[in-house]
């Protein structure tokens, strides 16, 4: 999927996406399968999905 992405986004932007989403990811199976607390957690997602979405903004 990384592969596709290189096609139509430059490579930083299209790192940052790839880890965002495996860090999102991996922090709300923790959440659900874990039971884990939320705390900052969603916080600390929100703010990874606004810089993908600054750098795709700047990008663009």
């Amino acid at each position: 999927m990384l592969g596709l992405a290189l096609r139509n986004l430059p490579v930083g932007t299209a790192y940052a996406v790839w880890v965002g989403i495996g860090a999102a990811g991996v922090t709300i199976a923790g959440i659900v399968i874990y039971g884990e607390p939320l705390s900052l957690r969603l916080t600390c997602i929100a703010a990874i999905l606004a810089g993908v979405i600054g750098l795709r903004i700047i990008e663009a």
